[in-house]
């Protein structure tokens, strides 16, 4: 089985539990706090680690005090990055989760938002048959680094996660990913954005005319809908107690591409990935600890 190529950040996630976000100049007292790991492509390739599929993770590192606890924490794990930079630190993510569990991200951007093309050589490139991606670093300057590597690459099965920040990446970026096919992963309101639609079916059948691709939309606990060779389903969520939402995509596309490198469906794969981001949402933070998602796993074999 070749691997999976995750390109993108790994962050220290400040977490910090709050009744209600605070107004200009309010003072209010946490509940909770807690450091953790977090970043889009860390919370997806550990999914994958999870899984025992193979993969990658080419998330910067870089020298300073938040780059050693991301460095420590990672190696715990058994996982590190395949890039070190000397120049500047990691950054950070401060999490406000609020008492309904939604999370608000403060974000201080480091080196692990980096990317050049010549770290992949060209002995390692055959290793990969498919490439994690997210918007936050599409985002970045080195971003069309990113997008002409996959351009460079076309055998590669492009994942595509843009994330909140559509209006942010950029039209000409956006089209040139668009235009490599990728299998889009995104949530009901992003995908109104990209597509400018009212509702998450002609949103799919919109965005699945730009890619020519499977498009995923999550859709909260009502579960997910996914569009692939004209044809949409619809795939019940799970129940889940919402602790927190941090980390609840990541892990659904996570699962996803975890699970057609094994073998299944899209069905089942998106089945699979509501099971395991519903059960994301009921701890704090953006994982499972390694025992629950091994219990986790074993229910999931046995229906």
């Amino acid at each position: 089985m070749k691997k999976t190529l995750v390109i993108g950040s790994t962050v220290l996630d400040i977490i910090i539990q709050i009744d209600h976000l605070p107004k200009t100049s309010e003072d209010i007292h946490i509940k909770d706090n807690r450091m953790a790991l977090g970043g889009c492509a860390y919370n997806a390739a550990d999914i994958l680690r999870k899984f025992g599929v193979p993969y990658t993770l080419l998330s910067p590192i870089g020298t300073g005090r938040y780059a050693q606890i991301v460095e420590d924490m990672l190696q715990e794990k058994d996982m590190r990055s395949s890039v070190k930079i000397d120049s500047d630190d990691n950054g950070f993510c401060l999490c406000m989760v609020e008492k309904d569990g939604e999370r608000t991200f403060v974000v201080h951007h480091g080196v692990e938002y980096s990317f050049k093309k010549e770290w992949i050589t060209e002995d390692k490139k055959e290793e990969y048959d498919s490439v994690y991606i997210s918007g936050f670093e599409i985002e970045e300057t080195d971003g069309f680094e990113i997008i002409e590597f996959i351009e460079e690459n076309p055998e590669y099965q492009v994942y595509f996660a843009p994330g909140p920040r559509l209006s942010k990446i950029g039209r000409d970026k956006l089209d040139r990913i668009l235009a490599r096919n990728p299998i889009i992963h995104l949530n009901e309101k992003e995908a109104m954005e990209l597509s400018k639609t009212f509702n998450y079916e002609d949103a799919a059948k919109a965005i699945n005319n730009l890619t020519n691709n499977t498009v995923i939309i999550t859709l909260g606990s009502k579960g997910a809908y996914y569009y692939e060779e004209g044809q949409g389903y619809y795939v019940l969520g799970e129940s889940a107690t919402v602790v927190d939402t941090i980390g609840a995509g990541d892990s659904h596309i996570g699962t996803i591409m975890a699970s057609l490198k094994m073998g299944l469906s899209m069905q089942q794969a998106v089945e699979r990935a509501n099971k395991i981001s519903a059960a994301v949402v009921g701890v704090q933070g953006s994982s499972l600890p390694d025992e629950q998602f091994v219990a986790l796993l074993k229910k999931l074999k046995e229906l």
